[in-house]
């Protein structure tokens, strides 16, 4: 019932949402005689406000349509390759007319970005893509909100996942391919490759894993002893709702994105309380740059999705309790997964210090899972003053993480290029 009272509460606040909207725009259009009273800019600033805090927010769009690369604009156009019931495969194609630009285009490295699902939308990673854009050929996992998943496509697994990672690496071509890895799908990321390498198929180039729970037992934070603290059957009973009848999965169990939210909130209350007051301060002092950096920000940091309950608990279970990747007993269809049969793989693991979701030596503990790989094919690297979203987005994964990441992807991209098949550019 929770889920339909959340839909009955949201319904309520709508028309209160879209009036605070009006009376805001009303107060500060000069057009409008209610932009003269006096106080008009502090009462346009706390209904804004009041809209913001009730508003729904909506999946936002990728809204890569251009980079500037050696001083040329270069057209981007978003692709569907692959379309599943709860992923779609994405590439970010790029676009020049001089011939000389297109032959260097065409001879960047292949990156499948694989984006976390962990509440938010794959668009939380745009400054990552757009980045990555300016060297690479860019594909990426763009994950469906379980609750506009009919039942009919059926259940989606932990398992589910990797399978869908296997799926879009052989779809790309594994040959000439390198995998980035975000968050949460460091795990089933790596659970894919050690597979494919196990059944002696061609394995990516390199794989770079970021601020991941490969072993969450190491540095734990609040997210690991949330789920230490509760068991499976708690989670099971206190999460998981199922879907209300005004969206096309109407009967499912997910874990709502509301609560999720919620925890994500409750995290740092203080931080986001005081973030949506400085919004209010600088709407009165008529700063836009800095208002329109906190709309941007909790546009992307507001719009959730549900996660298809199969797929929650077993990662409670398999990553967060049971700790089987880190272990070594984590069976797939009967196969076990075996890192350290992973031996032509570059691996590259990047953690940030003040990271309060992967805690440091969680991703680093890939290391000593994938014996397989020669030392010379592994790297680390720590970034400091660095927080969980630091690590793949703003300036300090511009400036500092980003070109480590693409000088490892060229130099391995290099020393096999002989030994490679060509791709389509």
């Amino acid at each position: 019932m929770l889920y339909q009272f959340y839909e009955f509460q949201r319904a309520l606040l709508n028309p209160l949402t879209a009036w605070a909207q009006a009376a805001s725009k009303s107060f500060a259009n000069p057009a409008s005689p209610f932009a003269y009273v006096p106080g008009a800019t502090r009462y346009s600033a706390a209904y804004e406000l009041l809209y913001r805090l009730g508003k729904d927010y909506e999946k936002p769009e990728f809204d890569l349509h251009q980079i500037v690369k050696d001083g040329h604009n270069i057209p981007i156009i978003e692709q569907t390759i692959i379309e599943k019931p709860f992923c779609r495969l994405l590439r970010f194609k790029r676009f020049a007319d001089d011939s000389e630009a297109v032959a260097q285009l065409k001879d960047e490295p292949v990156v499948l970005v694989c984006a976390p699902l962990s509440g938010h939308h794959a668009t939380l990673l745009r400054d990552t893509v757009r980045t990555l854009l300016q060297d690479h050929k860019v594909y990426i996992t763009d994950w469906v909100d379980a609750r506009m998943v009919p039942l009919e496509a059926g259940p989606f697994h932990l398992d589910d996942y990797v399978a869908y990672i296997q799926e879009f690496i052989r779809h790309i071509g594994a040959r000439n391919l390198h995998v980035l890895s975000v968050c949460q799908p460091t795990v089933p990321v790596l659970a894919a490759i050690s597979l494919m390498a196990s059944r002696g198929e061609d394995t990516p180039r390199t794989m770079t894993m970021m601020g991941g729970p490969i072993d969450a037992r190491c540095s734990p934070t609040s997210v690991n002893s949330l789920a230490m603290q509760h068991s499976y059957e708690w989670f099971e009973n206190n999460v998981i709702h199922t879907v209300p009848s005004n969206y096309p999965g109407v009967g499912r169990h997910v874990y709502p994105g509301f609560l999720q939210h919620s925890g994500f909130v409750a995290m740092n209350p203080e931080r986001h309380a005081a973030s949506h007051w400085d919004f209010y301060q600088s709407l009165l002092r008529g700063d836009e740059e800095d208002a329109e950096a906190h709309r941007r920000f909790y546009d992307e940091y507001n719009a959730v999705l549900d996660m298809a309950a199969e797929y929650y608990l077993d990662t409670i279970r398999i990553v967060f309790q049971e700790f089987r990747l880190a272990e070594g007993t984590w069976e797939i269809d009967g196969e076990l997964v075996r890192p350290q049969d992973i031996k032509n793989t570059a691996l590259f693991t990047i953690e940030g210090e003040l990271d309060d979701i992967s805690g440091c030596g969680q991703t680093r503990a890939a290391h000593e899972l994938c014996t397989g790989i020669v030392e010379d094919d592994k790297r680390h690297f720590t970034a400091e003053k660095c927080g969980h979203y630091g690590i793949f987005s703003g300036r300090r994964w511009r400036t500092i993480i980003y070109p480590q990441l693409r000088d490892f992807i060229l130099e391995h991209n290099k020393e096999t290029k002989q030994q490679r098949e060509p791709v389509e550019a």
